[in-house]
Parts: C-alpha cells; structure tokens; sequence
C-alpha cells in the first residue's frame, strides 16, 4: 500500500564562520560576565547589601554584562543570522 505522506529530503545547510561568530557572541557575552563576577565577586553587592538603596543592587556591572549577552542572543543574533544567510537579491547590487 502506497503512503500519501510525501517525503522531502532533509536539506542540511552549512552555516557560514560569520554566521557562528555572531551566534557566539551572545553566549560568550554572558560567559564573560559571569566569570567576571566570580573574580570579582565584591563589585556584585547583593552578596553584601550593608544599607545600599534598590538600584545601587540592581545595577551591577556583572549583572548588566549577563544581560547584554541574554538579550543580544534573543533580539539581535536571529535577525542578523538571518541577513547573513540569506542571498542576495541582483537588485541589491
């Protein structure tokens, strides 16, 4: 008995060294900032918050760079992989 279901071969495409240097960026980003705050754990004062106000504890120089990488990898990465991917149009040029 013949399957009504067609197959359509799975097309693997090799991503570009562009195109995985800026999906890396976001995680090393993020990386970079946690090493940091294990070097350096006195710039992160919520281990220690001795009468310090709410945005001197939420604005963290670590904290800042995780969530730079966090957001970059979530907003900015898709988008610019997806340029760099893409082909050109002949119009473009």
């Amino acid at each position: 008995m013949e399957s009504s279901y067609t197959s359509l071969p799975q097309v693997r495409q090799r991503r570009s060294a562009r195109s995985l240097a800026v999906q890396s960026l976001g995680p090393l980003t993020a990386i970079a900032g946690v090493v940091w705050a294990i070097a350096q754990p006195y710039r992160v004062t919520l281990l220690h918050p001795h009468g310090q106000g709410f945005w001197w504890l939420a604005v963290e120089p670590p904290l800042l760079v995780v969530l730079v990488g966090v957001l970059f990898q979530l907003v900015v990465a898709p988008g610019l992989v997806r340029d760099l991917e893409d082909p050109p149009d002949d119009a473009d040029r």
